[in-house]
C-alpha cells in the first residue's frame, strides 16, 4: 500500500511538472475567459450644498459578479485585454445634516482596456502585469429617499496582475486582481433649496478568478 502511495504520488508530480500540450500562447492568439468577481470598491467623497461642503460621506457596496474578457497577443509577450463586466451597487449617504440617506442604487458599466506582458506565455504558469483606462458609465440609476440622483460618466486608469495556470488542451486557469481609478459626480436632489453634490472617488479593488480558452 505505502508502496502504491508514493507511486501514485510520484506520477502526480511528474505530471504537474510536465509541458501541457499547446498551452504556450504566442503573437496572434486570442485568449477568452470568463471569471467570476468580487468588485469591493475603496470609496472616499465629499459633498457640497449650495458651494459650501457639508459633513457626511457617500458609500458604495460591494458585489460579486461575472466578468468576460478577450486578450489578444501583440507579440509573443505582449497582450492586449478588453475587460467587460455590469455591477448593481447600493449606495448611501451617512453622516449628512439630513442623518442616514438611502441614495437607492445603480449600475455602473466599465469597459476596460489593458495592455500587458506576459513573462512566461510558453510556461504551466505564467503571470503577466498590466495597465490601462477604463471609461464608466452610470445608468439605471434609482434615487432611493431622493427626489433624483444624477451620475457623471468618466474615464480612469487600471493596474492589473494576475496568472494563468495552464490545464489541458488550450484550457487554462486564470487569477487576476486589478485596481481601477474611477471617480464620478452625482447631483442628488433631497428637497432642499440646493441640490447636494458629492464628489466620490469608488476606486474599486478587482479580484477574479476563472477558466480560458485560447484560440
Amino acid at each position: 500500500m505505502r508502496g502504491s502511495l508514493i507511486l501514485a504520488a510520484t506520477v502526480a508530480a511528474v505530471a504537474l511538472m510536465a509541458p501541457v500540450a499547446d498551452a504556450a500562447a504566442k503573437e496572434g492568439d486570442l485568449l477568452v475567459r470568463a471569471r467570476g468577481i468580487w468588485v469591493t470598491p475603496d470609496e472616499s467623497s465629499s459633498l457640497t450644498l449650495g458651494g459650501a461642503g457639508i459633513p457626511g460621506q457617500a458609500n458604495v457596496d460591494a458585489q460579486v459578479v461575472p466578468e468576460l474578457d478577450f486578450t489578444y497577443f501583440l507579440s509573443n509577450n505582449v497582450a492586449a485585454e478588453l475587460i467587460l463586466a455590469t455591477t448593481p451597487h447600493d449606495v448611501n449617504a451617512t453622516g449628512t445634516p439630513l442623518g442616514n440617506v438611502d441614495l437607492g442604487d445603480v449600475w455602473l458599466l466599465p469597459p476596460t482596456l489593458t495592455f500587458q506582458y506576459h513573462f512566461d506565455p510558453a510556461g504551466k504558469v505564467s503571470p503577466y502585469i498590466g495597465a490601462g483606462v477604463n471609461y464608466t458609465i452610470f445608468y439605471n440609476e434609482d434615487a432611493g429617499a431622493a427626489r433624483s440622483i444624477d451620475y457623471e460618466n468618466s474615464f480612469g486608469w487600471a493596474l492589473q496582475a494576475g496568472v494563468d495556470v495552464a490545464l489541458q488542451g488550450k484550457w487554462f486557469l486564470n487569477l487576476d486582481v486589478k485596481k481601477v481609478w474611477l471617480n464620478t459626480e452625482a447631483t442628488i436632489d433631497a428637497g432642499l433649496p440646493s441640490r447636494i453634490v458629492a464628489d466620490v472617488d469608488i476606486d474599486p479593488w478587482i479580484i477574479g478568478v476563472g477558466v480560458g480558452y485560447r484560440f
